[in-house]
């Protein structure tokens, strides 16, 4: 169901319910496409992975006072997006985390089938996102210690540049980058992104491709932490201040 999330630069936000492919739209060329400074760019969060690692689901795990999902929830809504998406699973467990996001300006798609791999979330999110945009940031819901300031920098260097694709990379001083996610892709990607096949990976082929063109920027190391065993929950744990109780919906 989608809902409202701030001004959308005239985006339509009708609620409605999207399931994957449910909604068909012909993506833009860069030379279709207005100047990017007066386009929307979206924020979308991939909260609907199976949790196999953590044997229980580990969106709802409770670190420092909140579930999990509401850190990269809350960072990405602190990043100046124009719209918020989330993917969750179907059934209870994405139930939960729409009650756990329930006081952020986030839209919610299922993902019918996260089985399918992440890729399958990243087509989701496509498929359920208006038309009109100039991108799309794709960040993890197990990826607790990136704040809203990380999301805001990747934003500006997109509005800075127009670079097909700026990209995360995680290093200390002196040492080589690990590109990892988010990723903020230029719309005119996104249709290639509607194709990737099923994989338990995002767009790796489509980065590579525009790796030339890329744009990106280093983070400290710390910060690609994520979230997939009770030992990195344990890690988690260590590295965050406690936090208060996420407010209960109604």
């Amino acid at each position: 169901m989608w809902t409202r999330s701030g001004a959308g630069r005239g985006v339509d936000l009708t609620p409605r319910i999207v399931e994957e492919r449910g909604l068909q739209k012909d993506w833009p060329t860069i030379q279709g496409m207005p100047p990017l400074s007066q386009l929307p760019v979206a924020g979308v969060l991939l909260a609907a992975g199976r949790s196999t690692r953590m044997g229980r689901p580990k969106q709802l795990e409770p670190l420092a006072g909140q579930p999990l999902v509401r850190y990269a929830a809350q960072a990405l809504a602190g990043g100046g997006y124009d719209l918020l998406l989330c993917v969750v699973p179907p059934g209870e467990v994405g139930e939960g985390v729409r009650a756990a996001l329930a006081d952020l300006p986030y839209a919610v798609v299922v993902n019918p089938d996260p089985a399918r791999g992440l890729a399958s979330s990243f087509r989701a999110a496509v498929a359920a996102l208006p038309a009109g945009l100039a991108g799309a940031n794709f960040a993890l819901g197990d990826m607790p210690l990136l704040t809203g300031a990380q999301h805001a920098a990747l934003l500006g260097a997109f509005r800075e540049t127009g670079a097909p694709v700026v990209l995360a990379g995680y290093a200390d001083p002196g040492d080589e980058p690990v590109r990892a996610p988010p990723h903020l892709l230029r719309a005119d990607l996104l249709r290639a992104v509607a194709d990737t096949p099923d994989a338990d990976h995002g767009p790796r082929a489509l980065i590579r491709a525009h790796a030339a063109q890329a744009v990106t920027l280093t983070f400290p190391a710390r910060l690609l932490l994520d979230v997939d065993t009770p030992e990195g929950l344990a890690q988690a744990q260590a590295l965050l201040p406690p936090a208060a109780p996420a407010p209960r919906p109604g």
